[in-house]
């Protein structure tokens, strides 16, 4: 008789893993720009949700977008969870960001999914986000 085995659950330390890549992710943004940012880390089949627009489907069409548009380079963020599957190659996080111009503060909510590529780098796949008030 064999035993049976059950696979070992990965997902605490892929959660770990995709809180430490956001958070590397939103300092890259306050060196490189937001845009930049979500392109460094983003995987080939990354897709962008945006305000009143359609989602930007794929990396390649993602930097053909962000070329033509103006850098933002104030916004950052702070991930307030994250959680992976027990396999520990998928996972999301969301969190809360922040958006400083001249003469006014946004402020909102976001999400990010996240697959572990050959590399054993976490890339982000899927991201979108909204406005919310100012936090009390």
């Amino acid at each position: 008789m064999f035993a049976a085995c059950s696979p070992e659950d990965l997902s605490r330390k892929a959660t770990e893993e995709i809180m430490a890549t956001d958070k590397a992710m939103s300092k890259t943004a306050s060196e490189i720009g937001f845009n930049h940012a979500l392109l460094h880390y983003s995987g080939d089949g990354f897709v962008k949700f945006n305000n009143n627009a359609y989602p930007i489907i794929g990396k390649l069409a993602f930097a053909e977008k962000i070329m033509a548009k103006k850098e933002i380079t104030s916004l950052t963020w702070e991930p307030v969870e994250a959680e992976a599957s027990s396999s520990g190659d998928l996972g999301f996080s969301w969190g809360n960001w922040k958006y400083v111009t001249p003469d006014t503060t946004y402020y909102g909510n976001y999400f990010s999914a996240w697959k572990k590529i050959k590399s054993g780098a976490w890339a982000l796949v899927l991201d979108g986000g909204n406005d919310t008030p100012q936090p009390k």
